[in-house]
């Protein structure tokens, strides 16, 4: 079992992103310190703004000095920092190793050297079932912690494995939410595929929960529902469309993208889990 441990200080790679604030703010909440790196500046002057008692880094994790610089003094670390849009990473392939493959080699190499006690990463679903980079890099970086989890048993090592968070940044639904509200045309891929969503809320309690229960760098997941993206764009359009016809174009699957995903490799699709309703998807977004 992993814990939050008072005057202990956590490292949060990306900590000025979406799921990182609130993570931040939960460390915090638990009596731990904080150290942030990221690379944008003025989201961490921002960001510490917001928590005057944070420390903050400036920083790139596929810099090997500056995740050491980071990594100094720290107890654990929550791996957060990502490249993450599927899309973006068929163009920039090279970009996206550096981050998600390349930076989490970067960390894990450092807590060989350090007494942590533990090193939490965030993976994905797109990892259990490899259709493009993204999902590519990400299971290489699982396939990392398993490693250095034999090299070190000193240190806890961990995976959190996430479906896709509602509103996280670069979202297909912040862009549509502003295309309905003004009536103009939206883009979908394909509208029967389905995907797994949830909350930002339980994004973080499924690390907590991961925390607690998991024994070993096995990624964690939690049974989740389903949606298809037809539900999720009818819920939107309902919800804030004000009633206007919305026009739809639908452009297929793009590169990196599958049908129906899965959290585990050898668990169902998101296709065979029970779906949220229309009525249940108008209350998550």
């Amino acid at each position: 079992m992993i814990k939050i441990e008072k005057n202990k200080k956590y490292l949060v790679t990306g900590g000025t992103g979406f799921l990182g604030v609130p993570l931040v703010k939960y460390i915090l909440s638990q009596g731990g310190n904080v150290r942030v790196i990221a690379r944008d500046e003025g989201k961490l002057i921002t960001l510490r703004e917001q928590f005057p008692n944070i420390e903050i880094y400036t920083g790139d994790i596929a810099d090997p000095f500056e995740v050491k610089q980071a990594m100094q003094g720290i107890n654990g670390v929550f791996h957060l920092a990502a490249s993450k849009h599927v899309g973006l990473a068929e163009t920039f392939v090279r970009e996206n190793v550096k981050s998600n493959t390349l930076g989490s080699l970067y960390i894990l190499e450092e807590s060989l050297n350090l007494n942590l006690d533990f090193v939490l990463g965030i993976s994905t679903d797109k990892a259990a079932q490899v259709a493009g980079v993204y999902g590519a890099t990400k299971l290489l970086m699982e396939r990392l912690f398993t490693q250095y989890e034999k090299l070190n048993t000193n240190c806890k090592y961990r995976i959190v494995r996430y479906g896709n968070v509602l509103y996280s940044t670069g979202s297909v639904l912040c862009k549509w939410k502003e295309l309905i509200q003004q009536g103009k045309a939206v883009t979908v891929t394909e509208p029967e595929a389905t995907r797994f969503f949830w909350t930002v809320d339980q994004a973080i309690e499924l690390i907590i929960n991961c925390m607690e229960n998991a024994t070993d760098s096995t990624p964690y997941c939690p049974l989740m529902k389903s949606m298809s993206i037809k539900n999720l764009l009818q819920a939107m359009i309902e919800k804030y469309g004000n009633g206007i016809d919305i026009p739809v174009n639908i452009i297929g699957l793009q590169p990196g993208e599958n049908m129906h995903e899965k959290v585990l490799e050898q668990g169902p699709y998101s296709s065979e889990v029970d779906q949220f309703t229309i009525e249940e998807i108008k209350e998550l977004i």
